[in-house]
């Protein structure tokens, strides 16, 4: 694989941006391999994703995000993020006690789906510890209490190792806590978390029990980003089931479980892949 830039960016709205961005890369000897771009037009944005080729790129990788912030950035009043596609993510996974979605997670890295570095799974409960083990992935506990008197101790200790591991981004795989503002803020936009599409209805405990007591004809999963808002965050995947009168609740669980495991693994694919750019509290998925 050769080793390639990739430059996600958003701006006002403006003539000229592609023309001048994609001849920065072609003067300096760079093979444009993805170009994907599409315009707000109700807000006046412009979104792209550009990858290009370094192997004889003349601008050192050092270089670039200088280069860019110096001649793009400013003149265009540009926000925009700079990766290299030979610099791999570095996943933390935080559980509770389900274990469906950790197992597919899990199932798709050891498969080499994704490109990306599992270096820890965090939780708050023992009871998966042996699916770490069988994927030989070190596993960290951190017991919360009821009261909560230790989440501001727990939430430290997890930052630290996440520090310590190099950790880029968190996915939430059924942890049933809440994720304080402290570590939001150092993770902004690189926290994902999946639930039911439930949400504002049938909040709480047996969220598919309640679907059902109401007769409820699709049911569905959300994965996101977590915000300060709970539950509220840009949303990243989102898929649907149809059901009929003849499910029960355990039928629905097994159902959302499918849902809940492939809408976070697409939303994980996706951010691995670097195609996700944020804009309020809305996502850009490219292609």
């Amino acid at each position: 694989m050769r080793p390639t830039a990739i430059l996600l960016l958003h701006c006002p709205d403006q003539p000229g941006i592609i023309s001048e961005v994609t001849k920065f890369i072609t003067d300096n000897q760079g093979n444009i391999v993805y170009l994907d771009q599409y315009v707000d037009r109700q807000d006046s944005v412009f979104f792209m994703r550009i990858e290009w080729e370094l192997d004889k790129f003349l601008i050192p990788r050092e270089k670039i995000e200088e280069y860019i912030t110096t001649l793009y950035a400013q003149r265009y009043q540009m926000t925009f993020n700079l990766y290299f596609n030979d610099i791999r993510p570095r996943m933390a996974i935080f559980v509770s006690k389900m274990s469906h979605c950790l197992y597919d997670l899990l199932a798709r890295y050891k498969a080499g789906e994704w490109d990306v570095d599992i270096p820890c799974i965090i939780s708050n409960h023992e009871d998966l510890r042996y699916v770490a083990e069988q994927f030989d992935i070190p596993y960290y506990v951190w017991s919360v209490k009821k009261d909560h008197s230790n989440k501001e101790e727990v939430e430290a200790a997890e930052m630290q190792l996440l520090k310590e591991k190099k950790v880029t981004f968190i996915v939430l795989a059924r942890y049933m806590q809440i994720i304080t503002d402290k570590m939001i803020e150092a993770y902004p936009h690189h926290i994902i978390n999946i639930h039911h599409s439930f949400l504002p209805a049938f909040v709480g405990a047996k969220p598919y029990h309640q679907a059902w007591e109401r007769g409820v004809k699709i049911i569905g999963a959300t994965s996101h980003y977590v915000t300060n808002e709970l539950d509220a965050g840009p949303i990243i995947e989102q898929d649907v089931v149809r059901i009929t009168h003849k499910e029960d609740p355990d039928s629905l669980v097994l159902k959302g479980r499918d849902l809940e495991k492939i809408v976070l693994s697409r939303a994980v694919t996706k951010h691995i892949q670097r195609k996700i750019l944020t804009y309020h509290n809305k996502t850009i998925i490219f292609s």
